[in-house]
């Protein structure tokens, strides 16, 4: 690891950890990836699991968010006539464009991943605005690919299971 591998991988650590966000090391056992951490954002009882990951000999970094739908959604969308459920992966590919985010969707397995990369400065750092704004950008992706998903949903799933699924019942502020 050179010295500015070793400087954005402690840079990033710090900032996570200022923010008290990080939960884990990521193990690296493949060779393509010089390091990579779990986290949540934003920091209350909603926050998304999500990662940074810093693939080898790049000067860049990359923010993900993975999302499994949940398996009343995906009864839900699987009771759609008219092709809705095609619809919905295509509206999200659509929000995902104009976002302009990386997206990768598994419409057999009912999952998707949003994700951001973001360049280094020729020092090899990034500000913490910067690694943040990044953050927030694929968390607000993921929460309004949420919401779309719930629209989606409306009259298909029990009223009940909403209350038991935070992913219908959370507020997305991060003030809440």
């Amino acid at each position: 690891m050179t010295d500015n591998e070793s400087n954005i991988k402690h840079l990033i650590q710090e900032y996570l950890l200022d923010e008290g966000l990080l939960r884990k090391k990521i193990p690296i056992d493949d060779k393509k990836l010089e390091f990579g951490f779990q986290f949540v954002f934003p920091p209350s009882p909603i926050a998304q699991k999500m990662v940074v990951l810093k693939p080898k000999s790049k000067d860049l970094i990359i923010i993900s968010n993975p999302i499994q739908i949940a398996p009343q959604q995906v009864d839900a969308l699987n009771a759609l006539e008219d092709n809705k459920k095609l619809q919905f992966f295509m509206d999200l590919r659509k929000f995902f464009l104009i976002r302009d985010v990386f997206f990768r969707i598994d419409t057999q397995k009912f999952r998707y991943e949003i994700s951001d990369q973001i360049f280094l400065k020729k020092d090899g750092t990034i500000s913490k605005n910067s690694f943040f704004k990044s953050v927030r950008k694929v968390f607000t992706c993921a929460a309004y690919s949420n919401m779309i998903l719930t629209e989606y949903c409306m009259g298909k799933i029990k009223p009940g299971d909403y209350s038991k699924s935070k992913d219908f019942t959370s507020d997305f502020s991060i003030y809440s």
